[in-house]
């Protein structure tokens, strides 16, 4: 089971940096979206795959085209927030707003309202689990926002499951969940299917992780395919590499993967999985601070 994902945001949407994190500022940008989708719809036509694409209400909101375009060429129609915040930087209420933003505009643009979400930077954490109540009761009954690593914004390195899994929330309501894969290196869990390990990791160093995993999830982004794009202002030199590290290459490579790979979406994925024999999370005792 390989689930082919895309996080559909901007070049300039980069967490916690304070150059970008100002939805004001986000209209002085040059937006790269339009060309950035449509490489990776071109993408899954030359390849006949199917993925999910978490959008960006604020997208939705600006571009419901290109939004209605992911829909219409027949691509599965998630939630990736609308203001492209850290979760545990919001309050509740602030979460909640913000997800029924995104909810609408994303609605509004595609005649669908997303049962599916993806936290921006996987920042659901041990102290933001309340997100998960807030999802369920907004619709939403599968998730692909836990991160079972350490990582920059969070991450949840306690998660037992490495595969799909259903959560019981604080409250008792279920969300299938569908947390990043990973495989070992000394021990250590290390997700390779996206982001600037993707990028940095040689071709056979992929195909051997995905060759030895019964299931893998993937991440993208429009720009982790665009050498062209400009250099997002505030980056440290550290977060630059990881940025625009193999930027030129990334394309190639994926379409390497998936002349060998059969990937599908989410959607696919939960008609596929044998929902009785997966276990049975509960949030409560999972992740607490205790």
């Amino acid at each position: 089971m390989n689930i082919l994902t895309f996080d559909i945001e901007d070049w300039f949407h980069i967490l916690d940096n304070p150059k970008t994190v100002d939805i004001e500022q986000w209209n002085s940008f040059p937006s790269r979206i339009d060309s950035g989708v449509s490489r990776l719809l071109d993408f899954c036509d030359r390849t006949g795959v199917k993925a999910t694409f978490f959008i960006l209400g604020w997208v939705a909101e600006t571009a419901p085209e290109i939004v209605a375009e992911i829909s219409r060429r027949g691509h599965e129609i998630a939630c990736h927030s609308y203001r492209h915040q850290l979760v545990y930087s919001q309050t509740p209420e602030e979460f909640e707003r913000d997800l029924a933003m995104a909810l609408d505009h994303i609605e509004a643009a595609t005649g669908i309202r997303p049962t599916a979400y993806r936290a921006p930077g996987f920042s659901i954490t041990r102290e933001s689990t309340w997100a998960f109540d807030i999802l369920a009761r907004n619709g939403i009954d599968t998730d692909a926002s836990v991160f079972p690593a350490l990582r920059a914004h969070g991450g949840l390195p306690g998660f037992p499951s490495g595969e799909p899994c259903h959560l019981e929330t604080i409250s008792g309501q279920h969300l299938k969940i569908f947390p990043m894969s990973y495989g070992r290196v000394f021990g250590r869990r290390i997700v390779f299917s996206g982001g600037g390990y993707f990028r940095l990791l040689p071709y056979s160093a992929l195909k051997l992780g995905f060759d030895r995993s019964d299931y893998v999830m993937t991440y993208f982004h429009p720009r982790d395919f665009d050498p062209e794009q400009p250099i997002v202002p505030g980056l440290g030199p550290v977060r630059q590499f990881k940025s625009y590290v193999g930027l030129g290459t990334s394309l190639a490579r994926l379409e390497r993967l998936a002349d060998k790979i059969d990937f599908i979406s989410i959607g696919e994925a939960i008609i596929r999985t044998d929902w009785s024999s997966v276990p049975l999370l509960a949030s409560g005792d999972l992740f607490s601070t205790a």
